[in-house]
């Protein structure tokens, strides 16, 4: 597959667009193949803030960021399509989430990942800390 490289193309960081379920679900249907249709309605509506990349009028990445209504808020949801993978997307998404949660107060800006990802979001700045974590489901 030929991938058009960031350098390129433009892509243009929104936060908190108004974005559809449409969009989102056929963005993590493309990125995760095994994502479920979702109604994202809910989600987003309690979320601090959230960040859509797009190319041309097209949703190429989002992340959101939950938060506990105090000074600490999560990283969630980091995603981007696969045919713009592995060209800074991800960090830019990143970059925004940071200054987003930054200028609505928060402290503390905690994110989880498998081992696989430690690079990514060590690069995006962020110190591997230890955690807990229960499977409810």
């Amino acid at each position: 597959m030929n991938t058009p490289d960031a350098k390129i193309f433009d892509v243009v960081y929104r936060i908190s667009p108004p974005v559809t379920n449409d969009e989102l679900n056929q963005l993590f249907a493309d990125a995760w193949g095994n994502a479920e249709p979702t109604n994202f309605r809910p989600i987003l509506e309690r979320s601090l803030a959230y960040v859509c990349a797009y190319h041309a009028a097209r949703l190429i990445g989002f992340v959101n960021l939950a938060w506990d209504g105090g000074v600490h808020a999560f990283v969630l949801d980091t995603t981007v399509h696969t045919e713009f993978q592995r060209r800074g997307i991800g960090r830019g998404l990143m970059e925004k989430a940071v200054e987003a949660a930054s200028e609505r107060g928060v402290e503390w800006l905690h994110v989880d990942y498998e081992p696989h990802l430690q690079d990514f979001y060590d690069k995006c700045g962020f110190k591997n800390t230890r955690a807990g974590l229960i499977r409810l489901k």
